[in-house]
């Protein structure tokens, strides 16, 4: 029987069981939150963004959870710097043209702030430049996409939280706590 651990990553945490960090420095890992044997990252999140990251102890649904082709989709809240307009909306949802080709579509919706943990140390933010929140859900897993994405439309991410990966979702955990499943 497979099983699945959904974890909320924090901010600053590297998406490995060890850091190769040759500077001697050390920085968190899964290691400092995660004691299952035999459990793999299922895709990967960038050290500065946060929430849900899935692991497995089974190579198959590894690949079926990672791989491009599967193209499960992957949600995110993302803070943005600007009032994001209905054009930058529009265009998240025909696709954007980055260095490495157009995206696919995205469903993009304008939204609330979400009610979240804080994130430590806490965001940068300019008083004269008011922030956004967008629900953004993409099918493709490009190196730091989505917020190449916002740059390319003027709007840089300030923070980015996944909350859902296909029919998983980070729910109430909280910042380094982890759900096990039997599938």
């Amino acid at each position: 029987m497979s099983k699945i651990a959904l974890f909320n990553k924090p901010f600053n945490v590297l998406c490995q069981f060890t850091d190769s960090n040759q500077n001697g420095t050390s920085r968190q890992t899964l290691a400092d939150f995660i004691r299952l044997p035999n459990f793999y990252p299922a895709g990967r999140l960038d050290k500065d963004s946060e929430g849900l990251l899935l692991l497995t102890d089974d190579g198959q649904l590894q690949n079926r959870i990672a791989h491009p082709k599967m193209k499960m989709p992957k949600s995110y809240w993302v803070q943005v710097e600007g009032e994001i307009d209905s054009k930058a909306l529009e265009q998240l949802q025909t696709g954007i043209r980055l260095n490495d080709g157009m995206t696919l579509p995205a469903t993009a919706k304008l939204i609330s702030e979400p009610d979240i943990w804080l994130r430590t140390p806490p965001i940068r933010q300019r008083q004269h430049i008011p922030p956004s929140w967008l629900s953004l859900t993409i099918h493709e897993g490009r190196n730091r996409q989505v917020r190449r994405m916002t740059a390319a439309l003027g709007y840089p991410t300030l923070r980015l939280i996944r909350y859902q990966i296909g029919p998983w979702n980070l729910d109430t955990l909280a910042p380094g706590e982890y759900k096990l499943l039997k599938l």
